[in-house]
């Protein structure tokens, strides 16, 4: 008896969750196929059924962190305010709850394949329009939400790489008061 296909879907969304939660957590060449599969509780031959190569699936598990990252920020963001401070935060920056792949694998993307690089950029320039409509009263130009968007991403990807957590938080304090109080 063959596989329904929502059993497939739900077999190829944990892959995906599984692998979105490893990727953004450990980059690409961290986390291999055998580490995805197992992280799902499925075997490394139900990968086949689902994806050509890993470099699809880190592809497809950079929409998935970010559709997460997104609907995690729509739940807790009712304005820009609240996505500014809540996406420069030290939550953030630790990764418990949301890690957003613009942040957590912006170095990583650098060393990928086109497939891949053309999905950051389709997550980033999705992100800079949800910016620009973030504000019912106004409508921010393209130019403000990139300046936003990449300062906001940068100083968590920084953040990050720091070794000193108060110097961290110091510059996500910086970041997030330097564009809350221009939004006043």
């Amino acid at each position: 008896m063959g596989w329904s296909a929502s059993q497939k879907q739900q077999s190829r969304e944990r892959i995906l969750q599984s692998a979105a939660e490893l990727f953004t957590r450990e980059g690409f060449e961290n986390v291999g196929i055998n580490d995805v599969m197992q992280h799902a509780g499925m075997t490394r031959g139900a990968f086949y059924n689902h994806f050509s190569s890993k470099s699809e699936l880190y592809a497809e598990a950079i929409l998935a962190a970010a559709n997460t990252a997104k609907n995690l920020a729509r739940a807790n963001a009712s304005d820009r305010k609240h996505l500014i401070e809540g996406y420069l935060s030290l939550q953030h920056r630790e990764g418990d709850t949301l890690r957003c792949p613009l942040a957590f694998l912006t170095t990583d993307i650098t060393q990928r394949d086109q497939q891949v690089r053309q999905t950051y950029t389709r997550v980033l320039k999705g992100f800079i329009h949800n910016i620009q409509q973030l504000d019912n009263r106004e409508t921010t130009d393209e130019q403000e939400a990139i300046r936003q968007a990449v300062l906001m991403i940068g100083a968590v990807a920084i953040s990050r790489a720091v070794d000193d957590d108060s110097y961290a938080e110091k510059l996500l304090n910086s970041c997030r008061d330097g564009l809350v109080s221009e939004r006043r």
